[in-house]
């Protein structure tokens, strides 16, 4: 006998599911990043991850995916176009010759600097959607991102 789920399960899903919510929010301020960060030829992953790379010093492959919840793969393949573009350069590491280390170029670096009063004014507007704190919203998500 075939068992068929109610449309209210559907519906509580939709309103309780907050791996469904959260997709269906990052999605949707995914889109609306992108189409901020157009005009200067990236996406808002591309500028995430570039941002991950601003540090004192060059980091490994293996720090920035863990620190962008992503697997080792899914970055080399991301970095990619950043590369082809000579915003990012891949360079083995001077310790350890089987670790790359991630470097942020002169030309990634003034992007980057063109990008934040982009990413500034987005957030902002993003900002007045909220009805709550948006740090609190922030620190919760990154609770929730650092208990697993």
């Amino acid at each position: 006998m075939k068992k068929t789920l109610p449309f209210e399960t559907t519906l509580e899903v939709y309103n309780r599911c907050l791996c469904f919510g959260m997709h269906r929010a990052a999605r949707t301020l995914a889109r609306r990043f992108d189409a901020a960060f157009a005009p200067l030829g990236i996406s808002h992953g591309q500028y995430s991850l570039m941002v991950s790379l601003n540090r004192p010093e060059p980091p490994r492959l293996g720090e920035t995916a863990a620190f962008l919840a992503m697997d080792r793969t899914t970055l080399t393949a991301n970095l990619k176009p950043l590369e082809r573009l000579g915003y990012v350069e891949i360079v083995p590491d001077k310790e350890d010759k089987r670790s790359r280390r991630l470097i942020l170029t002169e030309a990634g670096r003034k992007l980057l600097a063109a990008a934040v009063p982009i990413w500034r004014k987005t957030h902002d507007e993003v900002d007045t959607f909220l009805s709550s704190s948006p740090n609190t919203l922030r620190t919760q998500l990154m609770e929730v991102a650092a208990s697993y």
